[in-house]
């Protein structure tokens, strides 16, 4: 699609639309002239030229990526009005929009009846949900994997619950003996799994962990925030297939967290939260003096802990979900071009003599490390700090990785024969989430082979 033809159709549709309210004049002081304007938009474009080539398959470090064109088009024509989904009459179509993308979101999980809306980040979303929790188990803490997002401890903090973290198994997972231990000792309300850790992507056994649930009356939250949509891959025929066991467990959990703005194509600023029950909504109930006046409806604002909300994050989904559905046929593609490129680099990192498969990846994510002499966590270290810096700064073929930092226990169950004379070791991590990286994969694995080898 081109890009520019509907950013201006945006412009011309909005225009039309406040052209029948009548004529005013604007006001003085929000002038700005085209000159003046052109001095300071042309320093705003060269700031932003100190980034990343995000958009580009050279770019193989942190999840990240450009938004669709479908929805920088419907973000721009929508913010162009600027409503606020907190209630009804600060945006009525994109309360209604938000209603029905939420409603598919609610589908691919396997939720019926529920309670949700969406967030400006998936770190608001898992606070909502542990808010709940909070408020369904007062006095009892909440318990995590070790390598699960380093937002769940913060946000213990911020509700002044007791954080617990469980140790994780040998592939990145929550190890279910080690929960067990701790539910045990009554102390804990609410277990958080993770659908795709941030760090490798790794899936906690939710379909086991749900017996746990029945056995210790503890609620069951699921982070999926960065692995969510893949449950459309769940089940799939091919080498993008993923275990349908943990994802079909989703739709018997409690609440789950996805994040539109990773792989459902959107700018930043959208994440979202499930409750399968929806009566969970009377813990948000509180009072405005100035609005939820215009409709006895439900305000978006009654279910939700943040205020103000960008409708235009709303309509930017909608419209991205009625060309690309949350369905295998349509955002499933997507998906799967990266999962079959991180399996491919996986092959290809498996019979390299220079680079070591940190573990098999479960989504898009490939962790590695140089094959160094001695193999030791502090030669690890060094290499791996090198090729970053040095693939990043090649003037003719630059690459863009990023790391993580693995502690010496985690190393060493993956990699016995690894000198352990450190405690931990920065390997390398690549997010293949652009689908363009599945035809790229080949020259990456080169350059890395290449950066490890100087």
């Amino acid at each position: 699609m081109d890009l520019r033809y509907w950013l201006g159709e945006a412009l011309d549709s909005v225009r039309e639309w406040s052209a029948g309210f009548g004529p005013y004049r604007p006001h003085p002081s929000l002038e700005v002239g085209d000159e003046r304007f052109a001095e300071e938009f042309a320093a705003l474009t060269e700031r932003l030229r100190d980034n990343y080539p995000f958009f580009h398959p050279r770019y193989a470090g942190q999840m990240l990526k450009p938004p669709h064109p479908a929805a920088v088009a419907g973000y721009l024509a929508t913010m162009l009005i600027n409503p606020n989904n907190h209630a009804l009459d600060g945006g009525p179509a994109t309360a209604r929009m938000e209603r029905e993308v939420v409603r598919q979101l609610a589908a691919m999980f396997g939720f019926g009846d529920h309670l949700g809306h969406l967030t400006s980040s998936g770190t608001i979303a898992n606070l909502e949900a542990l808010f709940v929790a909070r408020e369904l188990h007062p006095g009892r803490g909440v318990a995590f994997g070790a390598e699960a997002h380093y937002t769940h401890a913060r946000m213990c903090g911020v509700l002044g619950i007791e954080a617990h973290p469980v140790p994780a198994d040998a592939r990145g997972r929550i190890d279910l003996d080690a929960l067990e231990a701790l539910l045990r000792t009554g102390r804990v309300g609410t277990v958080v799994l993770t659908a795709g850790t941030t760090g490798l992507g790794a899936i906690d056994p939710i379909h086991e962990a749900l017996t746990l649930r029945e056995r210790y009356g503890v609620r069951i939250h699921v982070d999926a925030a960065y692995g969510g949509f893949f449950t459309l891959l769940a089940g799939a025929e091919g080498p993008e297939g993923l275990a349908a066991e943990p994802w079909r467990a989703i739709a018997r959990c409690d609440s789950v967290v996805v994040d539109p703005h990773k792989h459902g194509l959107q700018p930043y600023g959208c994440g979202a939260v499930l409750f399968r029950d929806p009566t969970v909504g009377r813990f948000y109930r509180h009072d405005s003096p100035y609005t939820y006046f215009t409709s006895d409806d439900l305000h978006l604002g009654e279910i939700s802990l943040e205020c103000s909300r960008a409708g235009a994050a709303a309509a930017a989904l909608w419209l991205t979900f009625r060309l690309l559905p949350p369905t295998n046929e349509g955002l499933g593609r997507v998906l799967a071009a990266g999962r079959r490129a991180a399996l491919e680099w996986a092959r290809l990192i498996e019979a390299s003599p220079s680079i070591e498969l940190y573990q098999w990846p479960e989504l898009d994510i490939v962790g590695y490390f140089p094959a160094t002499e001695p193999m030791a966590l502090s030669r690890i270290d060094e290499a791996g700090a090198r090729i970053l810096r040095d693939g990043m700064a090649d003037p003719d073929d630059p690459v863009f990785l990023s790391t993580l930092r693995v502690d010496a226990g985690a190393m060493a169950a993956r990699h016995p024969k690894i000198t352990s004379d450190a405690d931990g070791a920065r390997i390398l991590r690549s997010v293949l989430m652009k689908p363009e990286s599945e035809d790229w994969v080949p020259h990456l694995h080169a350059r890395v082979e290449a950066l490890a080898t100087r």
